[in-house]
This record gives structure tokens, C-alpha cells and sequence, in this order.
């Protein structure tokens, strides 16, 4: 994946959020769907626990750990090592389907904002690229359950497909809102959307 700076993105060499990213030092072009989520919405603050589950490249843990400073916790697995350097970050390497809730947690008691931009190995064939990545953001979802504070946020990508409703319906019961986003720097063949889920309601 290479140096911060250096890019893993094969598709958007001549892409403009690419160019920018390598500019301003982020792994990957990513960080300005974040960015652009986390300016409307008002997902980080200062001080707050961040787990970033699917890290690699690295870019969102750069970007979060920026906004919550050294007060802040930085945690992040991937099955692979990142190959950028994140500040007083917490990688872990492993299957977000093995790893348990309090191998994740470690030393802390919750986490504030749970991100998931995990993605499946692609096939092209739309259906089963549907199902894979609905499973992986449902693991996202039953992590957050276990490991989200009363009033944290989550933020999961998805690709859309037959489970969507379903999925939407899950965080609605357990959050105080739930947003369907489509970031600009999303390409526009993608079929990628991102559902906000923010302020968790207190367990009855």
C-alpha cells in the first residue's frame, strides 16, 4: 500500500480526490468521504474513543485521529497490516468474524463512534457482491451493539441490495437517527452508500 502520501487506489490515479489525498498525506482518497460525512453531521469530537473496523489503508484512522487529539483513543483491525504510521493508534490484525468484542475493546470500556468501510473480495457478479458486503456490514452492526456508549455514532458502508431495508430497520430501533448518505467523492458507477446511525439510544 505504501508510504502516507503514497496511494492504494489503481482506478484513480488521475482522479482529483486522489491527487489531493496524495498532497495532503492520507492513504487513500476515502478520507474525503469521511471528511464530507463527518462536516455535515458533526460525527467527531474531541477526546473520543474510535473504532475503525476494515482500517486498511489507514486514511480514516489519519482523519479521525486528527479531530479527536490526543485525548482520543484510536483503535482499528484489518486482516492485513497497515503500512502507514497512525499516531498512538491501536491496529490489530485479524477477521472481523473471529475477533471478539473484548479483544477489540481492550483496556476501554466503550467506544464513541464505530466506523466500518470494509468491502468484500469483488466478483462482478452483483448479487453476490451484495450479499457479501450486507454480511460484512451486519457484523459491523452486531459489534457496534456490543461495543458502542449510550450516545455514540456508527458508520457503516453498504452496497446496497435486497437485505437494505432490513439493515436500515435494525440501526432505526436502536438509534436516534439513521441517515442514508452518498458521499460526492464517491465514484459515480459505484453502488457503495454509507448508513449513519447516530446517538444510540440507552439500553431499556
Amino acid at each position: 500500500m505504501g508510504s502516507a502520501g503514497i496511494l492504494s487506489d489503481r482506478r484513480g490515479r488521475h482522479d482529483a480526490f486522489f491527487q489531493r489525498a496524495q498532497r495532503e498525506n492520507f492513504a487513500a482518497r476515502a478520507v474525503y468521504k469521511l471528511q464530507e460525512i463527518d462536516e455535515r453531521y458533526g460525527l467527531f469530537r474531541p477526546g473520543q474513543r474510535v473504532l475503525d473496523l476494515g482500517c486498511r489503508p489507514g486514511s480514516w484512522l489519519q482523519y479521525a485521529g486528527q479531530k479527536v487529539g490526543s485525548q482520543g483513543s484510536l483503535t482499528g483491525i484489518d486482516r492485513q497490516p497497515l503500512q502507514v504510521t497512525v499516531k498512538d493508534a491501536r491496529i490489530l490484525v485479524g477477521d472481523v468474524f473471529a475477533i471478539s468484542g473484548s479483544e477489540l475493546r481492550g483496556s476501554l470500556s466503550a467506544f464513541d463512534v464505530v466506523l466500518s468501510d470494509m468491502a468484500p473480495d469483488t466478483t462482478g457478479i452483483r448479487h453476490v457482491d451484495q450479499a457479501r458486503s450486507e454480511g460484512l456490514f451486519e457484523r459491523a452492526v452486531d459489534l457496534a451493539d456490543e461495543l458502542l456508549s449510550p450516545g455514540g455514532h456508527f458508520l457503516g458502508k453498504l452496497f446496497q441490495g435486497p437485505d437494505f431495508q432490513r439493515l436500515r430497520a435494525r440501526l432505526q430501533a436502536g438509534f436516534s437517527e439513521v441517515r442514508v448518505v452518498k458521499p460526492d467523492s464517491s465514484r459515480k458507477e459505484s453502488i457503495e452508500l454509507y448508513l449513519l446511525a447516530l446517538r444510540r439510544k440507552a439500553p431499556l
